[in-house]
């Protein structure tokens, strides 16, 4: 049985709501979309969800006719009232007012593995998939509305790799699942969205102990994305080109080749390189 669409805009007017723009807010209307988004997360019955941003709730409710439980964390208190009416029927659903970087995803869910469903504006895209990703209890599975053009960035092959892309994709598998024009949203954006589903992988792709040097260089390497790799790094870390070098040829990867390029098994090689290299104290940094 399919769910009535919800008056967005009626509801808004009646408790004198006018969507924030600084909050990204766009309310997905589309009942058809809705549908494909919460197929596209493969819930359970037994299973638990954690959305961000539940807006008005018109996909809250979707997710909790297929899930034991949803909990939906919402930043702006002004929209508790309309959440509150529009869920009223649904006891297994649990809202939070609070900002989701200030809290602990595990806190919030009971189970071991549970499914985050997100409507996110780009501006803390990065952000959010950071907090969510890092942690030590990782969900099983994302489902993300966000810009096209970001879902592209994420899905990224070497060649247009991404400091974005590498972040998702040493934890997991992510893929386009589908678009959404501008006008299923109110108000409509300028942009056209994607469904972005992130696979969690089990382990992430580096071990634990190279997490760290992993994202050091990547932060370098794309520091200054119009040099080479030998010459970000070595500005980004501080190095003697000479040293760089002997890094990137023990990863056998050439001096000449730019960030966008190198794809995410030669990351690990040149993370497990720039270990080996500090543990040895063959890196000598210049003074500064």
């Amino acid at each position: 049985m399919s769910l009535a669409p919800l008056p967005i805009a009626t509801l808004l007017r009646r408790y004198g709501i006018h969507p924030r723009k600084g909050l990204g807010q766009n309310f997905l209307h589309d009942e058809n979309i809705l549908a494909k988004i919460a197929a596209i997360a493969e819930l359970s019955p037994n299973e638990e969800v954690l959305e961000i941003g539940p807006g008005v709730g018109n996909l809250t409710r979707h997710l909790a006719r297929l899930a034991a439980s949803v909990t939906a964390v919402e930043l702006d208190v002004r929209l508790f009232p309309i959440l509150q009416e529009v869920l009223s029927s649904y006891p297994n659903v649990r809202l939070v007012q609070g900002d989701i970087l200030a809290l602990n995803p595990a806190d919030l869910v009971s189970s071991q593995e549970y499914v985050v469903v997100a409507n996110i504006p780009y501006y803390i895209t990065s952000a959010i998939l950071r907090h969510l990703l890092e942690k030590p209890r990782r969900p099983r599975r994302m489902i993300l509305t966000v810009q096209l053009e970001v879902a592209e960035r994420i899905c990224a092959q070497p060649g247009e790799m991404s400091l974005l892309a590498l972040s998702v994709q040493v934890y997991g598998y992510p893929s386009i699942a589908g678009r959404i024009p501008a006008g299923a949203f109110y108000p409509p954006p300028k942009v056209d969205s994607a469904i972005l589903r992130i696979e969690i992988a089990a382990e992430p792709f580096l071990a634990p102990s190279l997490i760290d040097d992993f994202f050091t260089l990547v932060r370098a390497g794309f520091s200054q994305k119009r040099k080479t790799l030998r010459n970000a790094l070595a500005a980004g870390l501080n190095l003697p080109n000479a040293s760089v070098e002997a890094l990137l040829g023990a990863a056998c990867i050439a001096p000449n080749r730019r960030a966008e390029t190198i794809s995410l098994e030669e990351w690990k090689r040149l993370a497990e390189s720039y270990q080996n290299f500090r543990q040895e104290n063959l890196l000598m940094p210049f003074r500064t």
